[in-house]
């Protein structure tokens, strides 16, 4: 599974996120998550994918594609 595609389910499964509104313009806020939410989901990452966000800044204006590209980003390094 790519890593857009664990993001999306993370957001479906654990957030109720609609599937649809799932694109890599739309911003965090939009998709409803707010600080609190922005701090589970970076842990749920981490579990799940295996990545260490601790020094990845989430805030409600990123988009999907932003948190998409961090994820890659630290799963390279």
């Amino acid at each position: 599974m790519s890593t857009a595609d664990e993001i999306s389910t993370l957001l479906v499964t654990k957030f109720g996120t609609d599937p649809v509104a799932i694109r890599p313009e739309v911003s965090l806020r939009q998709l409803r998550l707010d600080s609190l939410a922005l701090e589970e989901l970076r842990l749920l990452i981490e579990d799940r994918m295996g990545v260490d966000l601790d020094d990845v800044q989430l805030t409600s204006r990123d988009t999907v594609g932003q948190l998409v590209d961090a994820v890659r980003a630290k799963a390279a390094a």
